[in-house]
């Protein structure tokens, strides 16, 4: 388990984190804390629902390691120097089934033990792009699949480093994007256009 160094945070970082905990969104609205603001989602497009989908098969069907696959699983992510710790909903998250990663964790887990998170950009890219890649890379998440439906391509960070990830690769939908270890096969896009 990986300990997160936290700088103290301000009475207006309290505030906003109590807020923030305390938010009631309506039914199928997703709530997150990223970067030290507040995003509430509606649920998401058929296009965007299609996508995971498609990356569940195959995951689930050609994957070297068996996986565990959750879209609703809360993640604390360290933020940036001086915000809140981030609180977000990957798309997806995926983890090693021999881990049993999910089962008894907190609404809102470290990314210990995550393999991979997933996002479809939405009404926001920006936050897909670059808040959230972050984010993850910060809590050393291994693999950060991105779809980006506005560019019609796939892009798969690697590599942690420094609160972002040194390697990625992308590739336009109908090109395979190779997932390393622990996936260890070629995710094929032809379905996404």
């Amino acid at each position: 388990m990986t300990a997160m160094a936290h700088e103290p945070m301000s009475a207006q970082d309290d505030t906003l984190l109590e807020g923030f905990l305390a938010l009631e969104t309506p039914h199928g609205f997703r709530a997150e804390l990223i970067e030290g603001e507040i995003a509430v989602t509606p649920p998401p497009d058929g296009d965007h629902e299609d996508y995971l989908s498609l990356v569940f098969e195959q995951v689930l069907s050609q994957s070297a390691t068996a996986m565990q696959i959750s879209g609703h699983k809360g993640l604390l992510l360290p933020a940036g120097e001086g915000k809140p710790p981030n609180h977000v909903i990957p798309d997806a998250t995926l983890a090693p089934r021999a881990l049993r990663l999910f089962r008894g964790a907190p609404s809102w887990m470290p990314g210990d033990g995550v393999a991979m998170v997933v996002e479809v950009t939405s009404t926001n890219p920006r936050t897909d792009r670059k808040d959230q890649r972050h984010g993850y890379a910060r809590a050393g998440i291994p693999l950060y699949l991105l779809v980006d439906g506005d560019k019609s391509a796939l892009t798969l960070f690697s590599e942690p480093e420094n609160g972002d990830y040194s390697g990625s690769h992308t590739q336009p939908f109908g090109k395979p994007v190779p997932l390393p270890a622990p996936f260890s096969f070629d995710l094929d896009t032809g379905d996404f256009r």
